[in-house]
């Protein structure tokens, strides 16, 4: 049966408020507006190639939700599935970004307690739901944010599981919401139903306690959990404004790696969102493909890297623009220094 969505992920949704240029949040007295979250950045990152997509979450029914909610809508990520809370004391999630310049590391204060978010349940929703999407997605952030929200995303994943849903998590490990040994007893609940895993070499060896090299980190997952596939971006900051970024896909049916050139010397504007824009390529590779890692591996790359010269959280990159960066990437000889 056909269904009506290529990709649903749920995740909270968040204003994010940014001092201009490079100016210091304890310095500036102006803010930037902008709208962020992780699943959703996956997902308008999904739709802008071609994807059917929509975010799962829970809004506060003031003029801040309503600012999200037409966001949202611009991106082309459905909001069918949104839902508002009419509290008193109903919030939006805030964190505030503030750039970095070397030797100068970026920064981030957060203010996302009490939000609308965490009073999501399975309630909320009509069992159709989980009949609804190809594939689900989620993070260890969304796990992260409470107790409640965890039971949900967890029963989410069960269900979607059922009823014939490929399941994507991105482990997302955030050490200011949660523990390393936390996070690893809770993730590790849901590995078994996990399809599409994303996470960093880092991230397995801090949180997961995994040895050896990249590739044998990713082997070990996969013999521990019925996971299909699994992706780990590696990235090399040089500077806050000079990354490389790359990254290397397991498919573990045909025990087989997929790595090609990383994109080098990336002019850096905002890298918030850019590992959100890879997860989006790789599942926007698989999901149009039968499952074709090389497919995802030249997707993911592309978006992420191109993510990082993108001011705010959401990416802006159709599939024009993502073939033609991929297409030049892959070339040796002269090329034009401008689209025109």
């Amino acid at each position: 049966m056909e269904k009506e969505f290529d990709l649903l992920a749920l995740g909270e949704l968040l204003l994010r408020l940014s001092p201009p240029n490079n100016e210091r949040i304890v310095n500036g007295e102006v803010f930037h507006k902008q709208v962020g979250g992780a699943e959703l950045n996956v997902v308008s990152g999904a739709a802008l190639l071609g994807l059917r997509t929509g975010i799962i979450s829970k809004l506060p029914n003031n003029d801040l939700g309503k600012f999200v909610k037409n966001r949202i809508r611009f991106v082309g990520v459905s909001d069918d599935y949104l839902r508002y809370d009419d509290a008193k004391n109903s919030r939006l999630g805030i964190y505030y970004y503030e750039n970095g310049a070397h030797p100068r590391k970026p920064g981030i204060v957060y203010d996302r307690l009490y939000t609308s978010v965490n009073t999501i349940s399975l309630d909320d929703f009509d069992d159709s739901l989980y009949k609804s999407a190809r594939c689900f997605h989620t993070t260890g952030i969304t796990l992260a944010l409470g107790e409640a929200t965890r039971n949900t995303a967890i029963e989410m994943i069960k269900r979607f599981k059922e009823n014939g849903a490929l399941i994507s998590f991105d482990v997302n490990f955030r050490l200011n919401l949660w523990s390393g040994e936390e996070a690893r007893a809770c993730i590790e609940k849901i590995l078994p139903y996990v399809d599409i895993f994303f996470c960093s070499e880092d991230t397995a060896r801090l949180t997961f306690g995994k040895t050896g090299d990249v590739k044998e980190i990713m082997r070990s997952f996969c013999k521990d959990y019925p996971i299909s596939i699994i992706a780990s971006t590696q990235r090399i900051v040089h500077s806050p404004k000079i990354h490389t970024f790359g990254s290397v896909i397991y498919n573990a049916d045909k025990d087989e790696f997929y790595e090609e050139e990383p994109y080098r010397n990336i002019e850096v504007v905002d890298r918030i969102g850019s590992g959100d824009a890879y997860i989006s390529g790789v599942l926007y590779g698989l999901l149009s493909s039968d499952n074709d890692c090389a497919r995802a591996l030249a997707y993911g790359n592309a978006t992420g890297s191109v993510k990082n010269t993108i001011m705010g959280d959401l990416p802006s990159s159709d599939l024009r623009e993502i073939d033609r960066i991929i297409s030049e990437h892959n070339q040796t000889g002269p090329q034009s220094e401008m689209n025109r």
